[in-house]
């Protein structure tokens, strides 16, 4: 995908107003505060994020990482980083292994699709590609040279053609999570073992049974562990010091624990600075699993809801909080999604006429002072509430709102014809407001590509697909509500102003908001009035 970047486009000027940029801060998992982001390079960003086991469509927990991680990525830029963004498959493992058996498919080919199918989902959710975006079958030998290392520095030891890592071995273990050591024996594709010399020892390779995958290595033939991939990967590519790992709460413990112990195994200089981890998903207020049947994928989602609505939703809450998903918070923010649109491209219709002129290019020409202001206080806000931790939901609710809405009054100011009597000073009233709705217009696109919400169609197409969407979901077409609005104008007609309001109250049930524009009657998409009664994605 070929997405601009934005760029800073006001900087400030002179070392007065430059010392007034607010410092990035990011929580770090590791010291449990905030801290001022300083990268071991000036300039440059390593960020490792653990990525997909790939054995079947992604879901929305996986959409809440990596669109959180997407904005991090961008904002890095945003400040002027060249970034490392490292994001790996995992697409070796015992998932992988038991439905590729019940599939009668090979693991390797199983992985490899949904790993395609995951792209396409991060693509739909304008998540930019990362710099790499490596598998575990493509990077055994580093796996292997990094095990050998483990067991040459005495960390690891060998079973029967398994090696596991001794905890015993390394003191620290726990100072990220805080579990203690018994803790690993209830850990997730942790297996209890009567060979192990510690119950909490974990593998790092597999020796190889029947029907799975498996490398020759100095222990046998056999397979990774689950932790040791993203070790051996991220110093692959970022080398044993980097800047950012990432990934959700549930990889805290024991994943991320366990990387953090083989890591430092295998070199002892190794060092992350900052450990990043984004909250859960909810569903209406429960845990998202499939035993309580609100698991839903991403498809399923963006089946019934344009991918940007699903982006706008996520990015409404900060990325370390629980995101609740329901049907009423997603039409909301469908709904949020269409205005933005519609807004800008009432601002872009605006304009069609204005664009080029000799009169907009004049020198003496100024915006606004009240754009001015609409300006600098949505630029202020994007430094201060993204350097502080990435506060998106704040951005997305405050002075984005005021922007849009400024936009707005501009466009209705657009629309008045200029008097006679006084036509030289509202023509120059009407040049200085183009010049701010331009300026403003560029500065919204700006905020909108930071968050990764600047749709790579036109207006008029994203608002096309929100409004079919609409339609699915209320699942209509658009006949029949032309149909609907043919009968309620007859209604209206007749005087018959019970039917007419029926019409348009039945409609807006299911979402469908009915305006009346002088003579015509035109629809959008709306928060159905009683969005309860609204079909789950997976129906």
């Amino acid at each position: 995908m070929a997405e601009k970047i934005v760029e800073e486009k006001k900087k400030p000027e002179g070392k007065k107003a430059a010392d007034k940029k607010p410092e990035f801060q990011l929580y770090n998992s590791m010291s449990k505060q905030k801290e001022v982001f300083r990268p071991k390079e000036e300039g440059k960003v390593g960020m490792y994020v653990c990525g997909v086991t790939a054995y079947d469509y992604s879901h929305i927990g996986h959409a809440r990482a990596y669109v959180a991680f997407d904005v991090l990525y961008r904002y890095l830029k945003y400040l002027g980083y060249e970034v490392v963004y490292v994001r790996n498959f995992t697409d070796v493992d015992d998932k992988i292994i038991k439905r590729a058996n019940e599939n009668g498919e090979d693991p390797i080919s199983l992985s490899g699709r949904f790993c395609e199918e995951y792209l396409k989902d991060m693509d739909d959710l304008q998540c930019l590609p990362p710099t790499h975006q490596p598998r575990v079958s493509d990077h055994i030998d580093e796996i292997k040279r990094m095990i050998s290392q483990i067991i040459s520095n005495g960390c690891a030891y060998a079973v029967d053609g398994d090696v596991y890592f001794s905890i015993d071995k390394f003191p620290d273990y726990g100072r990220l999570s805080g579990q203690n050591l018994d803790g690993n024996r209830a850990g997730e594709r942790v297996a209890v073992d009567s060979r192990k010399r510690n119950p909490a020892d974990f593998a790092l390779w597999k020796a190889a049974k029947p029907g799975e995958p498996s490398w020759d290595s100095p222990w046998g033939p056999g397979r990774p562990g689950w932790h040791i991939e993203c070790s051996a990967m991220s110093a692959h590519y970022l080398t044993h010091t980097f800047d950012i790992h990432g990934g959700g709460m549930d990889l805290i413990f024991p994943h991320h624990e366990n990387e953090i112990a083989q890591s430092c195994a295998a070199c002892s200089e190794s060092n992350v600075t900052y450990w990043l981890h984004n909250g859960f998903v909810t569903v209406d207020d429960e845990k998202m699993s499939k035993s309580l049947g609100n698991f839903f994928t991403i498809r399923e989602v963006t089946k019934l809801y344009h991918p940007l609505a699903l982006r706008h939703f996520l990015l409404g809450m900060h990325y370390r909080s629980p995101v609740n998903y329901s049907i009423l918070q997603i039409e909301i923010a469908s709904d949020a999604v269409y205005y933005i649109f519609q807004t800008l491209k009432d601002a872009e219709d605006a304009l069609t006429e204005f664009r080029g002129k000799d009169e907009i290019d004049d020198a003496k020409a100024s915006i606004s002072t009240k754009a001015k202001n609409c300006i600098k206080n949505l630029h202020d806000e994007i430094l201060t509430r993204m350097s502080d931790d990435l506060h998106t939901s704040t951005v997305l609710s405050a002075a984005l709102i005021e922007a849009l809405r400024f936009i707005n009054a501009s466009v209705e100011t657009l629309r008045k014809k200029p008097q006679k009597k006084k036509q030289r000073q509202q023509q120059q009233e009407q040049q200085t407001t183009v010049l701010s709705l331009i300026e403003l217009e560029r500065e919204v696109k700006d905020v909108l590509d930071l968050l990764g919400l600047l749709p790579r169609l036109t207006y008029s197409e994203v608002l096309s697909q929100l409004k079919e969407k609409a339609l699915t979901r209320a699942k209509l077409t658009e006949d029949d509500i032309l149909h609907s609005i043919e009968e309620r104008a007859q209604a209206r007609k007749n005087k018959d102003y019970s039917l007419s309001d029926q019409i348009r109250s039945d409609l807006a049930v299911k979402g469908i908001a009915l305006m009346d524009l002088g003579k015509e009657t035109v629809w959008r998409p709306c928060v159905p009035v009683q969005a309860a009664n609204v079909v789950d994605p997976a129906q």
